[in-house]
């Protein structure tokens, strides 16, 4: 199964490279641009934590695939339970992780009566904790809430095609009726990503952005 978000990816990367031969980074305007990735709630799940939630040696059911190679939404969800409200019907992303991580907004942290920190995904010392409801019990996380730190996720010969590399800051601007200009978005390259820039809700909703929305890329 391939995303309609993986398809446009494709098309573009391929038009990147092409432009690329000829000196060039898109169609005459020397722009290099990149389809945006609106991110919501979801959760990357420990096999052991699964086994808890949803019974011993569970599997994940793939829904869809996602941009990313080897990544899908899966058809189950869970409950994340704060100390004001409840967050129901939260997505679990696969495959299974080695730690247990959930991935809100700022909003959802507000709603739910929790302080999570930005941080780039893994990245989880320090964090908040939760708790998770499954149909077979609950796990009790002492740490693993994070706010996504936005990122681009490209190929490494793309990557250094446009000179960059791993952890570099970039810009991004965005255009249309709420332009916006990005700093900050930390570059992830490497032969298991593919080009995508990843925004949470609150970042797409105040650039008026939709999935898959080319936005420009500024070094």
């Amino acid at each position: 199964m391939r995303s309609d978000s993986e398809d446009l990816i494709k098309e573009v990367v391929k038009k990147v490279f092409i432009e690329n031969q000829s000196g060039n980074t898109s169609s005459g305007s020397g722009k290099k641009l990149v389809p945006a990735e609106i991110s919501g709630r979801h959760i990357h799940i420990s096999r052991g934590d699964l086994d808890i939630l949803f019974g011993s040696g569970y599997q994940l059911k793939k829904l869809k695939d996602l941009s990313q190679p080897n990544q899908f939404a899966s058809e189950e969800t869970v409950r994340l339970i704060g100390s004001k409200r409840v967050l129901e019907k939260v997505r679990i992303l696969g495959p299974c992780r080695s730690h247990t991580q959930v991935e809100i907004s700022k909003t959802d942290a507000f709603y739910i009566g929790i302080k999570p920190v930005i941080r780039i995904s893994g990245d989880i010392e320090g964090t908040p904790g939760i708790l998770i409801i499954g149909p077979c019990g609950f796990v009790s996380l002492s740490c693993g809430v994070i706010i996504s730190k936005r990122h681009l996720h490209i190929e490494s010969e793309l990557a250094s095609s446009w000179g960059l590399k791993a952890n570099d800051l970039v810009r991004i601007r965005v255009s249309g009726e709420r332009p916006l200009i990005f700093e900050e978005v930390l570059v992830r390259c490497g032969s298991a990503h593919k080009l995508a820039l990843h925004f949470d809700t609150d970042e797409g909703n105040a650039a008026n952005l939709k999935n898959g929305e080319l936005v420009e890329l500024l070094i």
